[in-house]
């Protein structure tokens, strides 16, 4: 996908939100957040265009709906990415120097399925080793 397929793609399916397209707070009560470590990725990535498409991605995967979406490549090396969503957020922090990549998926509502945007980036940065937590967030 080029870059501008990308940016019409993201056009059509970003849009500006209201209070009322955000889940009913009783629906968020329970939130998943997956922590996952990335160890030895065949798939280390440091472009910031390439990690902006595997998070809008990964959230989509999940079927969350993205609201917006900031890359830093660090001066050195390593990338940060995070895209916000109606439902939290999904933050990609890169460290090439100690092959090694850290994955934040925090996701609440019935329908989203944060699993799946943890399936996706697996498949994409293909690492030889997996970590992952699952904390259940609530206020109960």
């Amino acid at each position: 996908m080029g870059k501008l397929e990308f940016q019409e793609k993201v056009k059509s399916t970003v849009k500006t939100l209201t209070l009322k397209d955000f889940p009913a707070e009783e629906e968020c009560l329970a939130s998943v957040h997956l922590l996952a470590d990335f160890m030895a990725p065949k798939n280390n990535i440091e472009d910031t265009e390439e990690i902006e498409k595997l998070l809008f991605e990964a959230a989509l995967a999940a079927n969350n709906t993205p609201i917006k979406t900031i890359v830093h490549k660090f001066p050195v090396q390593g990338v940060t990415g995070v895209i916000l969503l109606a439902e939290s957020h999904i933050a990609i922090h890169t460290w090439p120097e100690h092959d090694y990549i850290s994955i934040d998926i925090f996701t609440c509502g019935k329908n989203t399925q944060p699993y799946q945007a943890l399936e996706y980036l697996k498949n994409k940065f293909s690492p030889r080793q997996v970590r992952i937590k699952e904390v259940i967030r609530s206020s109960s």
